[in-house]
C-alpha cells in the first residue's frame, strides 16, 4: 500500500482541508492557492489513478462523475461557468500525484494552476 496523499490525509481528517461537497466516490475541496476567485478540487476518493489518463483508462464511470461534479459545485459557486482543468505529469505542473480536477471560475490569475 502506498503513502497516502495529501488528498487522502485531508478527507480522513489528518491535516486540514475545506471540503464544500462530497458524494460516496469524490470530494471537493478548496484550493489552498486559489488561481481564480472560485478555484475548487474535485478529487475521487480513491487514489489508485496518478493522472486523469489513467483514470480514463481504469474507471471512465468515476471520470464522468468528476465531471459532473465539477459542473454541480460550479453551478451552485459560480452560475455553471467554469474550467476544467487537469494537469498530467510534473512537466505539465501537477505536483500531487493523485488524479484531480480544477474547477475555475472568474478571472484568472497570471500564472493559474502552477504547482498542483
Amino acid at each position: 500500500m502506498s503513502e497516502p496523499t495529501i488528498f487522502t490525509r485531508i478527507l480522513q481528517g489528518d491535516i486540514p482541508g475545506e471540503i464544500v461537497a462530497e458524494t460516496d466516490r469524490v470530494f471537493v475541496l478548496k484550493d489552498i492557492s486559489p488561481q481564480a476567485p472560485l478555484h475548487l478540487l474535485v478529487i475521487p476518493k480513491t487514489q489508485e489513478y496518478r493522472d486523469v489518463v489513467e483514470l480514463a483508462a481504469g474507471d471512465p464511470t468515476l471520470l464522468a462523475e468528476v465531471v459532473q461534479t465539477a459542473g454541480e459545485v460550479a453551478r451552485d459557486h459560480a452560475g455553471g461557468q467554469f474550467r476544467l482543468i487537469f494537469n498530467t505529469g510534473a512537466d505539465a505542473g501537477q505536483t500531487v500525484f493523485h488524479v484531480h480536477a480544477h474547477v475555475l471560475a472568474g478571472e484568472l490569475q497570471e500564472k493559474s494552476l502552477i504547482g498542483h
